[in-house]
């Protein structure tokens, strides 16, 4: 029998099973694996983590036109542990945790980074380009293939395949 755990904003529900997952393509394969239903159930895979180190952890963030709930996170558990079960792309035992994306949310598609334009935002970089890996600015523009980051008065464009990590930079 699985267990819920249920834990206060953002919202999580946690399902214990199985996984470990370290590599970019793994993540490709279940982002490609989970998005289609969710978006059947109308909601948007914002984007998904891993942890390999100690128990395994599958986290999930999902969004909607009209916002996430617990009874949101809930239902988006039970699709996608039911996928999870029939599919089984992963080895070994993990948590499974579906979240809201938050005011820090992450960035992972085009489309993301042009919703939130002229918001500040922080991108880590695969491999560092010009001894810097880490960037924190505005996002002043987006193409088909790069962004632009504004740092003080100094322009930054940055390949989006070269992109690690992105997430929104909260603005109190």
């Amino acid at each position: 029998m699985k267990s819920i755990e249920w834990a206060l904003g953002p919202f999580f529900v946690r399902d214990e099973q199985a996984t470990r997952l370290g590599h970019s393509a793994q993540k490709q394969q279940l982002i490609e694996l989970l998005e289609p239903p969710l978006e059947a159930l109308g909601y948007e895979l914002v984007d998904l983590e891993t942890r390999t180190s100690g128990d395994g952890l599958l986290r999930i963030y999902i969004d909607s036109e009209t916002g996430i709930d617990l009874e949101d996170c809930e239902r988006v558990s039970h699709q996608i542990s039911a996928v999870l079960d029939v599919e089984d792309p992963l080895p070994g035992r993990y948590a499974l945790e579906v979240s809201s994306p938050g005011i820090n949310r992450p960035l992972r598609k085009r489309e993301h980074f042009e919703r939130h334009r002229d918001e500040v935002v922080k991108v880590r970089l695969e491999r560092a380009r010009d001894g810097r890996r880490n960037f924190k600015g505005r996002l002043v523009s987006v193409s088909d293939d790069e962004i632009v980051v504004e740092i003080d008065t100094e322009r930054f464009e940055l390949a989006l395949a070269d992109v690690q990590s992105a997430q929104l930079v909260a603005e109190l």
